[in-house]
C-alpha cells in the first residue's frame, strides 16, 4: 500500500483560488489513475475529477467543468488540483485517491489521503 499526503487546503474568499497537491509515497505512481474527490459533513463522498495514467484523459463533475483543472506529475509523484473562481458550495474536505484502471466511480479508488479542507467564504 502507499501513502498519499493531500497539501494545499485554506479558507478563500468568493471567486478566489487554491491549488491542492497530493504526494504519492510508496507505490509506483505512474501506474495509477488519479482522482480527486471532496466531502461535507453529513454527505457522502462526491467525485470530483480525474486523471489518467498519462494525462491523456480527464474528467470534471459538472459542477465545477471549466472552474478546476487536474493535472499530475509523474516525475514528482504528485498530482495537483487547481480550483478558480471558488464558491461557497465548494467548501468541503477534499481527498485524493488512487485507482488500477481508469474509471471516475468513486468505489472504484482506494488508498486514500488523509484529507485537505478548503473553505470559500461568501
Amino acid at each position: 500500500q502507499g501513502l498519499l499526503v493531500e497539501a494545499g487546503g485554506g479558507l478563500v474568499q468568493a471567486g478566489g483560488s487554491l491549488r491542492l497537491s497530493c504526494t504519492a509515497s510508496g507505490r509506483t505512481f505512474s501506474n495509477y489513475a488519479m482522482g480527486w474527490f471532496r466531502r461535507v459533513p453529513g454527505k457522502e463522498r462526491e467525485f470530483v475529477a480525474a486523471i489518467s495514467r498519462t494525462s491523456r484523459s480527464t474528467y470534471y463533475t459538472s459542477s465545477v467543468k471549466g472552474r478546476f483543472t487536474i493535472s499530475r506529475d509523474n516525475a514528482k509523484n504528485t498530482v495537483y488540483l487547481q480550483m478558480n473562481n471558488l464558491k461557497p458550495e465548494d467548501t468541503a474536505v477534499y481527498y485524493c485517491a488512487a485507482a488500477k484502471f481508469w474509471t471516475t466511480t468513486t468505489s472504484q479508488y482506494d488508498n486514500w489521503g488523509q484529507g485537505t479542507q478548503v473553505t470559500v467564504s461568501s
